[in-house]
């Protein structure tokens, strides 16, 4: 896999898999320059990576209003932070129904709004495995949807959506590499060192091309689909603010104005 990651102009080249597999550990020092988000070529396609430590990092996810009505925009969720608080990335969150409500289990603050969704079915979030994005404290991950119930862990947001892209350092076993389909895609993966890596494609990707770049380029043991086709970043170190349908669930990064 060939990696070029582009910061504020900068490009620094990763070539081979040995040297790629070890990128996640390297970029950090670049994103702290320019921001929490970069654009990334990887094997000739365009993506954006935003990356987070919890333990340094404030990541919440926003769906509702204080009026319990769907918040639905980036503008929206920006506008129920304190005055102190500014929203310095946000990004769709996981499937979500016709009354943008969460298809599956839903945390904020710590109440569940929606429980976890188990059942079979068709599409995307029912590809089992499907998964968890979840933020407990100081910590943050991806997790295997039963795997996550079993452990009954308390956590402060949780997100659930599917299908798993990297499920323990492999590719989900029913992601072909031989898919055609292409779409604009998001996701979220876990690296091995704690960071978050949250990914949008900037051109039309399949599943399989996806995966690989949370596997082989971020060095992700476990990495989560979000969402396709509607998929929306915001990122206003890149000058970025994306206009889409309306929307359920966000994931969002607050920091603290100086």
């Amino acid at each position: 896999m060939r990696v070029v990651f582009s910061f504020g102009g900068r490009a620094a080249r990763v070539l081979g898999l040995a040297v790629a597999l070890a990128a996640s550990a390297l970029v950090a020092p670049a994103f702290a320059r320019t921001g929490p988000c970069a654009d990334v070529s990887a094997d000739g396609r365009s993506y954006t990576i935003c990356l987070f430590d919890p333990t340094k990092e404030e990541l919440r996810l926003f769906w509702r209003g204080p009026g319990h009505e769907p918040l639905g925009s980036f503008e929206a969720a920006a506008a129920t932070l304190g005055l102190d608080e500014e929203l310095v990335f946000a990004m769709n969150a996981g499937m979500y129904d016709g009354k943008q409500a969460p298809i599956g289990l839903y945390i904020e603050k710590g109440v569940e709004l929606k429980r976890a969704n188990t059942r079979a079915g068709a599409g995307n979030f029912h590809l089992k495995p499907n998964g968890v994005f979840f933020v407990a404290g100081a910590e943050a991950g991806v997790m295997e949807t039963l795997q996550f119930l079993s452990l009954r862990k308390r956590v402060d947001y949780a997100t659930q959506s599917g299908p798993m892209l990297v499920v323990n350092g492999e590719i989900h076993p029913r992601i072909s590499a031989d898919g055609v389909s292409a779409k604009i895609r998001n996701g979220v993966g876990h690296g091995r060192d704690g960071r978050v890596f949250f990914v949008i494609s900037n051109e039309p990707v399949t599943f399989h091309q996806f995966a690989s770049l949370f596997k082989d380029a971020l060095n992700c043991d476990n990495a989560l689909y979000l969402d396709g086709s509607i998929s929306a970043l915001y990122a206003p170190n890149l000058g970025r603010d994306d206009l889409t349908r309306p929307m359920g669930p966000m994931v969002g990064a607050v920091e603290r104005k100086r």
